[in-house]
């Protein structure tokens, strides 16, 4: 029995391990599968975490040397070395055009507006190099994939839009045209250039200190506006200075900075008050902030930072405290605040023999029949005669430094009245803006038929 068993033993020793044997090389192949599978599964995931990583370097954003706050960029360099920004998508044919507005030239107004490929390079102005495009606002040069610019529009200041877009009928093609507006009502001109494989991305370049703008990649263009442009250039050309305030039509926009008394925005109109165009009126659209808003008339060269009644040669109603600024910056209590809604309005009654020196270098459309209309201000063109009487002043008079009574209504009532002097060259209607929202609606003619 123990000799059976050592070869019973024996037996089933050699057995049993032939028996492990075949079952290892049966669960072989499964276990190979299962680790091909598990970096299948990895390499898969890897896979994806990569592409993820490449749509969102896609979408990124890109600049360099620029400060961005919402869509306000400002240069944040030392002026040796150019700060540039690249939009995260590219122009295409449901969104095709977009504008900057100069909110401050800063030191050289050396700003470029453009279009350039995705992965430009951020230490170059768009345009210097090649595949890139842009409108350059301190020369009005176009440089077109080169350093060298070449003359394309007129030079843009602060308050001026810089409009860029495609043609996007033309993507397909491998060629489209790029045009360029300013302050959204005409085209300043085109060129065609290669689309990129990624596209065109709008880009922003800045070279000096002080610089900003803000930036609107959804703004809108359209050929079929040509009626309305043509409204807005009318108008604009009635104003002589626009210092960041911005004129569509009738309606004037502050688009300062309003963060200090030095940020004012100026509107002063290219004509002077006469004896036959005597009175303007501004409605307060949007109040904005603070509703630091001022109607009233100063010199042809008065200073643009300064609201209108704070320095010499001006006289002024002010909305936020319904005081009257006459050259100073110390106003007295003269008549109620305005809000929005309501109108202010300013002029002058002119005494009967009032003469001026100045007038024959008045615009045509200047010389226009003056009649009330209904429900307005009376037209309080000249003085009563008892005003003349009580004035008593030699009509042979150097009309330089002769004074004049400026009056100032609020919804079409005289609120009060005050005797100035009449600065050399004439009083120009100006409206000062301060704080940001601000919007007027303005009347230059408010008693012409």
């Amino acid at each position: 029995m123990k000799g059976y068993r050592l070869r019973t033993d024996n037996r089933v020793k050699p057995v049993s391990h032939r028996k492990q044997f075949v079952n290892a090389k049966r669960r072989q192949p499964f276990e190979m599968d299962d680790i091909n599978l598990h970096y299948r599964f990895l390499n898969w995931r890897r896979r994806i975490r990569e592409i993820r990583e490449v749509r969102a370097v896609r979408v990124q954003e890109r600049y360099k040397r620029i400060l961005k706050d919402g869509d306000t960029l400002s240069y944040h360099g030392n002026s040796d070395e150019v700060g540039c920004y690249v939009a995260p998508r590219p122009l295409s044919k449901g969104n095709c055009y977009f504008e900057v507005t100069i909110m401050d030239t800063g030191v050289r107004g050396t700003i470029a507006v453009g279009l350039v490929p995705q992965f430009y390079k951020l230490d170059h102005q768009p345009g210097w190099l090649p595949h890139s495009v842009a409108y350059h606002a301190d020369d009005g040069k176009l440089y077109n994939g080169n350093p060298v610019g070449q003359q394309f529009g007129p030079k843009c200041n602060r308050g001026d839009r810089i409009g860029c877009g495609i043609y996007a009928d033309t993507l397909d093609a491998g060629l489209t045209t790029v045009f360029f507006t300013k302050n959204g009502k005409e085209q300043v001109g085109s060129v065609v250039v290669p689309v990129a494989p990624d596209g065109l991305f709008p880009a922003v370049g800045m070279h000096s200190l002080g610089e900003e703008v803000r930036l609107d990649l959804q703004a809108e263009w359209g050929q079929e506006e040509d009626d309305s442009v043509m409204m807005v250039d009318s108008h604009e050309d009635e104003w002589g200075r626009l210092y960041d305030v911005r004129a569509s039509g009738t309606l004037l926009e502050y688009v300062g900075k309003g963060k200090s008394i030095m940020d004012v925005g100026l509107a002063q109109a290219r004509q002077p008050l006469t004896t036959r165009s005597h009175y303007f009126e501004v409605e307060i659209v949007d109040a904005g902030e603070k509703c630091y808003i001022a109607l009233g008339l100063a010199r042809r060269d008065y200073p643009k930072n300064r609201h209108p009644g704070w320095s010499r040669g001006s006289v002024a109603y002010h909305a936020d405290d319904g005081k009257i600024f006459h050259g100073s910056g110390v106003g007295d209590p003269f008549g109620p605040r305005c809000f929005e809604g309501d109108i202010m309005g300013c002029g002058i009654m002119f005494p009967r023999d009032y003469i001026f020196d100045w007038e024959d270098e008045l615009d045509e459309w200047e010389a226009q029949d003056v009649r009330p209309k209904q429900g307005r201000v009376q037209n309080l063109v000249y003085l009563n005669d008892e005003e003349d009487e009580d004035d008593g002043e030699d009509p042979e008079q150097d009309q330089e430094g002769r004074k004049v009574m400026v009056f100032f209504t609020r919804n079409g009532k005289i609120i009060g009245r005050r005797e100035v002097v009449v600065p050399a060259g004439g009083f120009y209607p100006t409206i000062g803006m301060l704080s940001s929202g601000e919007k007027v609606k303005v009347d230059l003619h408010p008693l012409s038929g």
